[in-house]
């Protein structure tokens, strides 16, 4: 067929329905094609061989269908459709033959329709198309045309929709009623819905146990912690299934009665125990939604808040009750719980053990002691080889808490014998431990005496250091009469001071537990004992002399030497004419400088305590050297300038000398005036030298010079005194001075004309010889005439 057929057929089409088809506007299978179709010359129509199908197609919205008119390509067909509960006429889809095709205006509405070898396909199916698809196809067979009929039902299916959640209340109190919705916007019936739950800290979806509703409700009732997450909703039909955003549903519950834990883990009744100085966590837990705020209290007083309570270096006044507080700021509740933190502290330093003497000195009693701590430390105390003898033994008599006492038998106790006190406490992985040996002080006591300031008393003391237990010291008299009370190690009587005190013997008896016999020391008061080096000493004028002074003896009850000089003053230390060394066995006394005779005398070395005093002399005899030669003056004069004079000297007879003194002052006073001093005009003068030149003088002043010899600090008699004699006058140095100045000013003035006539040689007049006789005639009378002079 060609394009005619189309143009034949196109006005029914758009009208909408053909005459002869069931269903059509004329209605009846008897009604006949329209007469272009049927007169076609080649094909004859038979119109009793017609065959009429019906099916049923199901499409998806959006996708794409088709709708066949049966097994074989007819030679023309003709679409139609009648949407479902529709009661109007069928509404023109399509009409082909062949390659040929067209489809109606307003089928958009259906998809996107296309006709290919009468095979009607709808792309992007809509809703709208579900209906009455009706297909009239003239399929040629040999020798005629057979008309076919299909009827196909088309079921539109749409996918459903995402679904998304609804709850009664996003965030609810545990123990009521909530329920979940599943809502889709579209989808078609029917519809399944499944719940998938998942815990709020994560994990995989699965399904809810234990929870009441189904299909699109979902009902907690009532409501627990448990039933908190994430919940997801599935929509499904028969096109597709969806599921739905994660929703959180809240549970708010709490807080739980608090839970208290404590690292490091050391429970006790009623709470825990920890060691001081140890670092104390303390954590609380109360489940509750949301979180629990939590507020520590220590004997009743806010300390902390927060879940973890840190105690760094816990001190044992941080004992006591703690109490977690836990609260619900959404709900406002509140919860509690209390424990008791009881702090283990060792007492302080380390157990000390002692040993006294007791039962009247003859047994030892062995004392160990350390107080403080808590709980308070387990003391016993131990022997060589008596460990387990003595665990038994205390288990028997029970602990020592704090102190433990031991008594053991002087006499059968050995010397060196140590015991041992062992210590336990509950914070002490080793336990502590002291340990004292049983001994006996080496040697015998020691006595001293000594006198209290301003000799008032005499303190006598006895002492013998060491030992365990300490040696017990007592004194007595002569006579075995005990003075004082008995004292450990040392033992000190106090005695008024008095003269009758001298010559008294006092003993000090020293006894010990682990000793058979007692040990005894004597002292006798006695007068302080001196001894002098040399009783005289001699020395030169300018010298030093060590006077020396010793004790002699012991017992000298805090006497001190004590020197005096020949007018009987106390020597102190620290003076410059005297040196005072002193140590405890002596006192030295050296004079410096010694004068004759100043220093010459008696000393005295003296000492004195509370019974008496001792003074010993000694003389110090000063000698001065011999005396040196007499001097003479042999010459003394003037320089020129009178400000300088000339000395020479001599010597007359025999002697040592060490030096010579110049000595000046001035000859002429007014009168009614005595001569002035002399002073030194020259001094340490070498003992070789005989001659000095003294400067310094003033020319208007008469000076009178003498010289004196030295021998160390002996002067010798002073030369006789004399005046500088005038210097002699001498004429030939001025003459030649003169002269010598004259030559000088004649060179400097020959120089100076010599240069003056090198200058201004062109200028200067000729001499006479030189001119002719006329020239000469002619010069005039008073022209110059230079004239040079030799010298």
């Amino acid at each position: 067929m060609g394009g005619s057929w189309l143009l034949c057929l196109l006005p029914a089409l758009v009208a909408g329905g053909w005459p002869g088809v069931p269903g059509g506007r004329a209605g009846g299978a008897a009604e006949t094609w329209p007469t272009c179709c049927a007169s076609h010359p080649a094909q004859p129509l038979d119109a009793g061989s017609v065959s009429y199908e019906e099916r049923t197609v199901t499409g998806v919205r959006g996708q794409a269908v088709e709708l066949s008119c049966g097994p074989a390509v007819p030679a023309v067909v003709f679409w139609s459709f009648t949407a479902a509960g529709s009661t109007g006429p069928p509404q023109a889809v399509a009409v082909g033959s062949g390659l040929e095709a067209m489809v109606a205006p307003g089928v958009g509405a259906l998809g996107q329709a296309s006709l290919l070898n009468g095979t009607l396909e709808l792309r992007e199916l809509r809703t709208a198309a579900a209906g009455r698809f009706f297909c009239q196809g003239l399929f040629p067979e040999p020798g005629r045309l057979r008309v076919g009929y299909v009827a196909v039902l088309l079921r539109v299916l749409v996918p459903v929709s995402r679904p998304f959640v609804r709850l009664t209340a996003a965030a609810a109190v545990e123990g009521t009623e909530v329920a979940l919705m599943c809502a889709v916007r579209e989808g078609t019936a029917p519809l399944s819905f499944i719940w998938q739950h998942r815990e709020p800290r994560g994990g995989a979806l699965a399904a809810p146990m234990g929870l009441g509703g189904s299909g699109a409700e979902l009902h907690l009732a009532p409501a627990n912690r448990s039933h908190a997450g994430w919940y997801v909703c599935t929509a499904r039909n028969e096109v597709n299934n969806r599921s739905s955003e994660p929703v959180y549903l809240d549970i708010i519950y709490g807080p739980d009665e608090p839970a208290i834990s404590m690292e490091p883990f050391s429970p006790e009744q009623g709470g825990f125990s920890a060691g001081e100085r140890e670092d104390v966590v303390l954590s609380c837990l109360a489940p509750s939604n949301p979180p629990s705020r939590y507020i520590w209290l220590h004997n009743g007083s806010q300390v902390h808040t927060g879940q973890t309570f840190v105690i760094a270096a816990i001190a044992r006044g941080q004992a006591g009750t703690y109490t977690c507080l836990a609260e619900n700021t959404h709900l406002q509740t509140r919860t509690q719980a209390t424990i008791i933190l009881t702090v283990y502290y060792p007492p302080a330093g380390s157990p000390s053990c002692s040993a006294l003497a007791t039962a009247d000195l003859r047994d030892v009693a062995l004392r160990c002691r350390w107080p403080g701590g808590f709980p308070p430390a387990q003391l016993r105390w131990v022997g060589p080889g008596e460990e387990e003898e003595k665990e038994e033994e205390e288990e028997a008599a029970g602990p020592s808490f704090s102190m433990a006492t031991n008594i053991r038998p002087g006499v059968t106790t050995r010397n060196g014998s140590s015991f041992t006190c062992l210590a336990t406490h509950p914070t002490l992985r080793e336990g502590s431990m002291c340990r004292t040996t049983l001994w006996v002080p080496a040697g015998s006591p020691a006595c001293t005496a000594v006198a209290s300031k301003h000799d008032e008393f005499v303190m006598l003391r006895c002492r013998w250091e060491g030992g365990m237990p300490p040696a017990t010291l007592r004194w007595r008299d002569s006579q075995g009469q005990a003075l004082g009370v008995p004292m450990p190690s040392a033992a000190v009587l106090v005695l008024s001071a008095d003269a009758s005190l001298g010559g008294q013997d006092f003993i000090c008896v020293a006894t010990h537990p682990l000793r058979v016999a007692a040990a005894q020391c004597h002292l006798r008061l006695d007068i302080p004992k001196l001894e002098v080096e040399r009783s005289e000493v001699a020395v030169l004028e300018g010298g030093e002399a060590r006077l020396a002074c010793r004790w002699c003896g012991v017992t000298h009850l805090g006497a001190e030497m004590v020197w005096y000089d020949p007018q009987e003053r106390e020597v102190p230390p620290g003076m410059a004419k005297y040196w005072l060394e002193q140590d405890e066995a002596w006192a030295n006394l050296t004079v410096r400088d010694a004068e004759w005779p100043g220093d010459g005398g008696t000393y005295r070395c003296t000492a004195a305590n509370a019974v008496g005093t001792t003074s010993l002399p000694v003389h110090l005899r000063v000698d001065r050297y011999p005396a040196p030669p007499n001097v003479t003056i042999s010459k003394l004069r003037y320089t020129r300038a009178r400000t300088e004079v000339r000395l020479e000297w001599r010597t007359q007879g025999t002697g040592n000398l060490t030096g010579f003194v110049v000595q000046r002052r001035q000859a002429k006073k007014p009168q009614r005036r005595a001569p002035g001093p002399w002073e030194t005009a020259a001094g340490d003068i070498e003992p070789h030298s005989r001659d000095r030149r003294l400067g310094g003088l003033d020319p208007t002043v008469v000076y009178a010079f003498r010289v004196l010899a030295v021998n160390h600090r002996t002067a010798g008699h002073p030369s006789e005194v004399q005046t500088p004699a005038e210097p002699p006058f001498e004429a030939l140095p001025a003459v030649t001075g003169a002269a010598v100045v004259g030559m000088l000013v004649a060179t400097a003035v020959s120089l100076l004309a010599v240069r003056c006539i090198a200058r201004h040689r062109d200028n200067l007049p000729q001499p006479l010889s030189a001119l002719p006789d006329a020239a000469a005639a002619d010069l005039p009378v008073d022209v110059p005439i230079m004239v040079m002079a030799t010298p």
